[in-house]
């Protein structure tokens, strides 16, 4: 961060930089307003340098903070920033320490002009936390969030906040904190153990102070990395399924092979299509149940999450995608028994593309974890050509956070699926593990309107290797749909992917459902 006097830092938040006073007074001209343009400018002349990997050492006792010790330093809600406007936001920051221990600049900008905001210890509470020394001005800050009045008019609600690497997570009404979205993910897969995932960062921030009455934030971000650097502007729109307007803009320091776009990365431990050994009194403990695909050719896909017994990444070719999300569909509290989690609350986030992406693969990466602490889902789009040193790429796309995916698309949704053993033909024991029964319930859609006559209601099935034995298709009355079952045999060391959506004639009926299979 460039040195500035304290004066001038705090001028600037109270709208009276040395700037705009200077151009009052007729001695020079109004600054042009900061732009988009602006952080462009910043990202391509820094993609021209080497990066710098130096990150000096918080100082004492910043340094030594535990998780308890961080998490009673608190952003005082009194003094949070851009209420002086009179818009309905109001920004709060995160203190450095612990896990976070890159230096973030936050700038606000009033009337065009941007300003640093300066650290202050008397914007924190510490509880229980001693800093014995004082602090420097230019310290910085971990990241920052914006508040609104999200379930209530009179209530600041935290609505998004930015905090760690280029991870970012937002809210609608009722919603409640699950997944997380990134700006950039590098080498998710990582392959080979001397090319681990990169974790490109944003380094710096500027807020725009919203106008009285105005429902939109605006932020921008600097991208950096070993990598690639980038420009981001988010406009955030807070409301039911609050909306985000991304736009990027991107400078390769060398070729990215193995690029992730618009990245969400969740948690899936244990759900009904996917168990594990446990003693936990919850049946089902999960951000994200299900990625959902809106093709480019129209079809629907249903892919339900697993945890794995090891690393799976699985692609989905498409060209020019219509949409994709990480999705919490299951809403229903019996599920989880969660009174703490609220997992029946979290939301899905849903990526869609602005313009067009072109050919490429949507890659699911499932990582296998031994419980719910650790985020083992990443999601996101990789263009077929690799973005090369020395491009300039540019590409946008909506978020949504979603609070159910029931009016997303007309046809029957996938709202559970099973596996279970099956019986060999003339055999009264489910002996051979190659052999599996999958139970596809699907509901909603016109699929009520063939209860009068079940028998035109037909599954299409499809196996990459293997057999399909028999299947059948029966009624469900507790979910108002049908169940499709699927008995499926490989051959000893095979691995498959399963397809399989309802139709009655020539009309599908539902959205594909996809589901991979490995005989343990």
């Amino acid at each position: 961060m460039p040195h500035v006097s304290r004066r001038t830092l705090l001028g600037g938040l109270l709208g009276l930089s040395a700037g705009s006073a200077l151009a009052q007074q007729g001695a020079a001209p109004a600054p042009t307003p900061f732009r988009y343009e602006d952080v462009v400018r910043r990202a391509r002349d820094l993609a021209g340098a080497p990066f710098d990997a130096t990150l000096p050492p918080l100082p004492e006792p910043l340094n030594r903070l535990d998780f308890d010790a961080y998490r009673d330093i608190r952003f005082r809600p009194e003094r949070a920033l851009l209420g002086s406007s009179g818009g309905p936001f109001r920004m709060q920051l995160f203190h450095l320490g612990f896990l976070y221990t890159r230096p973030v600049t936050v700038n606000v900008i009033r009337d065009g002009v941007p300003t640093p905001v300066p650290y202050q210890p008397q914007l924190f509470d510490y509880g229980r936390t001693k800093i014995e020394r004082p602090l420097p001005v230019n310290l910085g800050f971990a990241g920052f969030r914006l508040h609104y009045p999200l379930n209530s008019p009179r209530v600041f609600d935290e609505v998004i906040a930015f905090l760690g690497a280029s991870y970012f997570r937002f809210l609608g009404r009722d919603q409640r904190y699950g997944l997380s979205a990134r700006g950039l993910a590098l080498n998710v897969e990582a392959r080979e153990p001397q090319d681990p995932e990169e974790f490109p960062f944003f380094r710096e921030f500027w807020v725009e102070t919203p106008q009285g009455g105005s429902n939109r934030a605006v932020v921008f971000a600097l991208l950096d990395g070993p990598s690639v650097t980038g420009a981001y502007r988010f406009d955030i729109y807070p409301g039911r399924e609050t909306t985000i307007e991304v736009g990027a803009t991107l400078f390769p320091r060398r070729a990215l092979t193995s690029v992730g776009v618009a990245p969400l990365t969740s948690m899936y431990f244990q759900g009904e299509n996917d168990r594990h050994p446990t003693d936990d009194f919850r049946p089902e403990y999960h951000d994200s149940d299900g990625l959902m695909i809106h093709t480019g050719a129209g079809e629907w896909i249903w892919r339900p999450i697993r945890n794995p017994p090891r690393k799976l990444v699985s692609f989905f070719s498409d060209n020019n995608p219509r949409g994709f999300g990480l999705m919490q569909r299951d809403r229903s509290f019996e599920s989880y028994q969660d009174l703490e989690a609220f997992y029946h609350r979290r939301p899905g986030y849903w990526v869609e593309p602005i313009g067009q992406w072109g050919e490429g693969r949507i890659e699911l990466v499932e990582i296998p974890t031994a419980n719910e602490t650790h985020d083992n889902v990443v999601a996101y789009w990789t263009p077929k050509q690799p973005y090369e040193p020395g491009q300039e790429v540019a590409f946008g796309y909506r978020l949504v956070a979603v609070a159910s995916t029931e009016d997303m698309h007309p046809g029957g949704k996938v709202v559970n699926t099973f596996q279970t053993p099956a019986r060999a033909s003339g055999s009264a024991e489910p002996s051979d593990p190659t052999l599996r029964r999958f139970l596809i319930d699907f509901a909603g859609g016109d699929l009520e309107f063939y209860y009068g006559d079940p028998a035109l209601v037909q599954v299409v099935p499809s196996v990459s290797a293997g057999r399909i034995l028999h299947t059948f298709v029966v009624p469900n009355e507790h979910t108002r749909g049908f169940r499709a079952a699927i008995d499926v045999k490989l051959e000893p060391g095979q691995a498959a992917d399963l397809r399989a959506f309802l139709r009655a004639g020539d009309r599908t009926l539902t959205e594909t459902w996809i589901y991979p299979w490995t005989p343990a």
